[in-house]
């Protein structure tokens, strides 16, 4: 999620409160399974239009896709956010600015709750690594000892701004054994585990906070011109496996350098219009207003309860804000937004500069490349050296206004950026809303150092202007021999598409629940959707976690999900991402002749003769099995320079070779 701006931020920290809805229930399927359909055509109307709002009985829309289970959040985390994923085992950890919960889920069905672990500290950024997790931390109220009353003092040695560590080596009672704290804290971390050095893992920090005080901190610079201030960098911290309490910051690699300011669009009519009416509506029953860099905006409800609480606390009072308090605040409003800019300018370099800070780094180690999402830019980095990353390539468009996550696809031949426009808490879904706006950027990587421009994508359904919707965590579909990939929208829903031709991405799957209050928007939807072990889990920010099933279709058949779940992970996340191998097997080579058939990439007539000959095989054994497996590759090679995807043959004679290998294997 994108900092919102800096004085609804502001606001927002001092009231201490962001709004969420509670929900009671338990485990419940959802929709049917669906009988496979051949269909390619998505259903008209779209159902996800107009689905009946509630907190805890929306209406549904479901299309290629099963629900198997909803979790509503554990006693202690309801009201609050849900927010990242990561994976361990059978181990979930759902991220919360509360903390985070650990589910059990061998059981898809029903996840059961391991542990509730309360350490509030902002989004609470999660990663996991053998028997390490790590977390996020940059609320400037965050506790070193997770406790529950805030921070208060601008300068603290009780403030956590950084990176926690806890050992859970028995998950139900994880152990903090390190921190470790950053000039601007840790609004998203990505962790990278070098295939060279199996002692040791690396934290890349990205954090979006002013910076902190050097009286809290020493060595955190503040003037944008000092060559070494704190802007303009990102932290890598080296963790030993065996003493993680020794984790330390090892650089502060300078990677935005000679960037300069990009061009990005303004805001759209309709946003213009919304904000005047909002004001005006303000102004008429009695609201607050501040004037932001010459422009009115509307003080949030709750922040400005917050200040007439300290309005009338200053003056020894207690009871309800009178009239004469709320004059006060009026008054006061001017002087509060004046010094809140002036501290925000002390920190912000000139206005032709470029980012300042990445939102989230996406680290590749199998092909040594990182996608850093960094504010107004797309950036390539190398990180063959893990403790030195480089900037080789850097993209900027004008339809993106936040450049927010990264996803590369698993050959390392594209890689895709998601634009959080507005920041993840307005509705960018409408059908006024351009489609170019909060949407992906696909590119192609040329020699892995090149990238080249190629085509959007965005959720196709229209969403209310009561919905948060925009582009934001997701992961890909271990599907052999295409690129897929499975991605949150917050209150859009979840949305399955295929972007193997990067210019032409589609949709193939979605889920979409009702918004949580038809009249105004309300902080909701899914903040994470990921792939692992075989199912879809979603982190929905207040309604719990939801498991998914992806089912059969025209777009993908039961031979391409079984070879996707052929792929077994013992950990996830997103941010340090894995290259995905299949095992050869019988459902590995019907995918791909799945994928020759929907591409009519070889004779049908031959693609008919090897599914016979596969079914052959499968029902034999010994030598049988391996006689009828080396006459289908014998074949294949000599069919080959004549099919029309001679790539995806010769990906079908390799595993049908290595099947073979194993069928030999088997008898000795």
């Amino acid at each position: 999620m994108e900092s919102p701006k800096v004085l609804s931020l502001t606001f927002l920290v001092a009231a201490g409160v962001v709004a969420a809805c509670a929900h009671s229930g338990s485990n419940q399927a959802g929709a049917p399974v669906p009988a496979e359909s051949k269909s390619t055509k998505p259903p008209t109307p779209d159902p996800r239009v107009g689905l009946k709002p509630g907190a805890t009985d929306a209406g549904q829309a479901v299309w290629n896709l099963r629900l198997v289970s909803a979790t509503p959040p554990s006693q202690q985390f309801v009201n609050g956010i849900n927010s990242d994923l990561a994976f361990t085992g059978h181990y979930l950890v759902q991220g919360s600015f509360n903390g985070y919960q650990v589910w059990d889920i061998s059981n898809q069905r029903k996840p059961r709750l391991e542990t509730a672990y309360v350490c509030p500290g902002s989004q609470s950024d999660v990663s996991v690594y053998r028997n390490l997790l790590f977390v996020s931390g940059e609320n400037l109220a965050a506790r070193l000892d997770c406790g529950t009353q805030p921070v208060e003092d601008s300068v603290s040695q009780e403030r956590l701004r950084g990176l926690r560590i806890f050992d859970i080596s028995d998950i139900a009672h994880p152990r903090n054994v390190g921190n470790v704290q950053t000039c601007r804290g840790s609004h998203t971390h990505s962790l990278l585990v070098d295939p060279k050095d199996q002692n040791n893992v690396y934290v890349y920090i990205s954090g979006a906070a002013p910076i902190r005080s050097p009286s809290e901190l020493p060595g955190c610079i503040i003037a944008p011109k000092d060559p070494n201030t704190a802007l303009f960098r990102i932290e890598v911290i080296k963790v030993p496996l065996a003493h993680p309490e020794q984790a330390r910051i090892v650089s502060t690699p300078r990677i935005f350098n000679d960037l300069t300011k990009p061009a990005t669009h303004g805001e759209t009519r309709e946003d213009s219009l919304a904000e005047a009416r909002a004001v005006a509506e303000a102004k008429a029953s009695g609201g607050f207003i501040a004037v932001v860099h010459g422009k009115e905006e509307v003080v949030p409800s709750q922040a400005a309860a917050e200040m007439l609480d300290s309005t009338v606390k200053a003056r020894g009072g207690t009871g309800a804000p009178t009239a004469a308090d709320s004059a006060a605040l009026r008054q006061a409003i001017p002087g509060i937004v004046d010094a809140l800019m002036k501290a925000q300018m002390a920190q912000q370099p000139d206005s032709n500069v470029g980012p300042t800070q990445c939102h989230d780094i996406t680290l590749y180690p199998g092909i040594g490349r990182a996608g850093g999402a960094c504010g107004g830019y797309g950036l390539l980095l190398d990180i063959t050296d893990p403790a030195n990353p480089k900037r080789i390539a850097a993209a900027a468009d004008s339809n993106f206004s936040y450049w927010h996550s990264a996803t590369f696809n698993n050959s390392g031949s594209k890689i895709l950026f998601s634009d959080e426009w507005g920041g993840g808490t307005q509705a960018k879904c409408r059908k006024t809303d351009p489609k170019e706006w909060g949407a992906d950027a696909i590119f192609t990587l040329t020699g892995l150092r090149d990238m080249r421009f190629q085509g959007y994508y965005k959720l196709p359904a229209v969403q209310t202007p009561s919905e948060n919707c925009v582009a934001h965590n997701g992961s890909l579909i271990p599907i052999p021999g295409r690129d897929v990939m499975v991605q949150a929208w917050y209150q859009g829903g979840l949305s399955v598409f295929d972007w193997t031709d990067p210019k032409h991405p589609k949709e193939i799957a979605y889920f979409d629940r009702g918004p949580l209050d038809p009249e105004k928007l309300e902080l909701g939807g899914y903040w994470s959707t990921y792939w692992y072990n075989g199912f879809i889990y979603g982190s929905e920010i207040t309604r719990g976690l939801d498991v998914f099933e992806l089912q059969p279709s025209g777009f993908i058949t039961q031979n391409e999900i079984d070879a996707a779940k052929s792929v077994k992970l013992d950990y996830f996340n997103t941010q340090g991402q894995v290259k995905f191998s299949w095992p050869a097997s019988y459902s590995l080579a019907r995918a791909y002749l799945d994928q020759l058939e929907r591409s009519k990439g070889m004779d049908a007539g031959k693609i008919t003769d090897a599914r016979a000959e596969l079914a052959q095989a499968e029902q034999a054994s010994g030598a049988k099995e391996s006689r009828i497996l080396t006459q289908l590759v014998s074949r294949l090679e000599r069919d080959v320079n004549g099919a029309g995807d001679q790539t995806k043959v010769q990906m079908l004679a390799g595993t049908l070779r290595e099947l073979t290998s194993t069928s030999d294997l088997a008898r000795r």
